[in-house]
């Protein structure tokens, strides 16, 4: 792959605060404002109008309580989607713990069965060893019942054909005499061990499938706590998106019984206020993202692996370790390789959706998580800041982020450490952890 050069990217950051934009008016709004306007218009080219109606004191005392109880309806479903999406935040961490934890039971699984199959290879060795111990001690038997079992062993060597049967004769019975009873007992004692050592490895094993079913269950319920969640997400968010349409249209009301020479004034100020607050807003942007190109690239081989908004830092959170680090930036934005290494995995990942793993040269590896789609496969050979994926929301994600991780010790799901202070000991900064 060509290595791509590092850009800035705009940040959206989920639960994070936006730059104030100008809002458009309202289409209510806009009507009454060109209503007036328009009387106005009318009346100064001389067009005799009869005079608006006045609203009392109680109708507009009326407007701004009715204003009121809108928005105050607002905040509190507001404070009800915050409330949920702190908990959809909370199982979809405990979603990745209960996926890495299924992750390390299936690899404990595999290894046991590896010990299971290597015993029964023993027990196996021991009861071939045994079998020709007894086939050796057979034929020894059998010489000596054709050539009479009541013979010494002198007369047995006597009654020998030629030198060679009574080499062979002496030995034999040497063997006989010095190890007949040992060898079978040690090789008998042997086969029973291996018996007992390939028993336990089964028990093993067999404790390690439970094991492995029970984090796949756990697993699939935190699952269905994250969809469980996610639709309680929805469900207050489009009631207040409702309850925001009430708040507008009361404010509609109140502005257009303030008269509409006021409500125009309060637009404009209301306008040129936003928009000033927008270019304030885009100017720390800019000097924000001037100093975050600065510092993506260190000065040891290492890139920063996403740019945008830090939401959630390594550590314990709700009974479980969020194991990295999270940056949050809009579906599509490029995920580099922090260093430069071998891809070990790469596509579907347990909890992340699609994610990428890679040992560095330093042998270190790299976990990018939830991302959108991933362009190298596993055997490829990535340099320190060439794109390997892009930003996404797949899995259990919250909103569009990458999650990175740092295994120092090369393990592949196992021994994270936190990647804030190790990218910024390789002259990476990542802010707000």
């Amino acid at each position: 792959m060509s290595q791509h050069p590092l850009r800035p990217s705009p940040v959206l950051a989920r639960r994070s605060r936006r730059p104030a934009v100008p809002r458009r008016p309202s289409r209510l709004l806009a009507a009454a404002l060109a209503t007036v306007v328009a009387g106005a218009v009318l009346a100064g080219g001389g067009v005799a109008l009869a005079a608006p109606e006045n609203p009392s004191d109680q109708q507009l005392g009326d407007a701004r309580v009715a204003q009121d109880a809108a928005a105050a309806e607002v905040g509190r479903i507001a404070g009800l989607v915050a409330a949920a999406q702190s908990q959809l935040e909370q199982v979809q961490v405990q979603a990745e713990a209960a996926g890495t934890a299924y992750l390390l039971a299936e690899e404990a699984r595999l290894a046991a069965e590896s010990a299971a199959e290597q015993t029964a290879r023993d027990l196996q060795a021991a009861a071939d060893a045994v079998a020709q111990a007894q086939l050796r001690i057979a034929d020894f038997s059998r010489d000596s019942y054709m050539n009479g079992a009541t013979l010494a062993g002198e007369m047995a060597l006597l009654d020998a054909e030629g030198p060679g049967e009574l080499v062979r004769k002496a030995a034999l019975l040497d063997y006989v005499a010095d190890h007949q009873v040992d060898v079978l007992g040690l090789l008998e004692a042997a086969q029973q061990q291996q018996a007992a050592a390939d028993a336990a490895a089964q028990a093993a094993r067999a404790e390690k499938v439970a094991t492995e079913a029970a984090a796949a269950s756990a697993k699939a319920e935190a699952e269905a706590q994250v969809a469980n969640q996610q639709a309680a997400v929805a469900q207050v968010t489009a009631q207040k998106a409702a309850l925001e349409q009430q708040l507008q249209a009361a404010q509609v009301r109140l502005l257009e019984l303030q008269g509409a020479r006021d409500a125009y004034q309060a637009w404009l100020a209301q306008k040129a206020a936003e928009e000033a607050a927008a270019r304030q807003a885009e100017e720390r942007a800019r000097a924000q993202a001037a100093a975050e190109e600065q510092a993506d690239t260190g000065g040891q081989g290492y890139v920063r692996p996403a740019r945008g908004v830090t939401t959630s830092c390594f550590g314990a959170r709700w009974g479980v370790t969020h194991f990295g680090v999270d940056i949050a930036a809009p579906i599509g934005t490029p995920v580099y390789a922090a260093a430069s290494g071998v891809v070990q995995r790469a596509g579907t990942a347990t909890g992340f959706g699609y994610a990428v793993y890679i040992r560095g040269d330093d042998g270190a590896v790299t976990v990018y998580g939830h991302v959108n789609e991933y362009y190298v496969s596993a055997g490829e050979r990535v340099s320190a800041g060439e794109q390997i994926a892009e930003v996404g929301n797949r899995g259990q994600s919250t909103g569009p982020h990458l999650h990175f991780e740092v295994h120092p010790n090369g393990a592949m799901y196992s021994g994270q450490v936190d990647p804030v202070p190790w990218l910024r000991a390789r002259g990476i900064s990542i802010s707000r952890c």
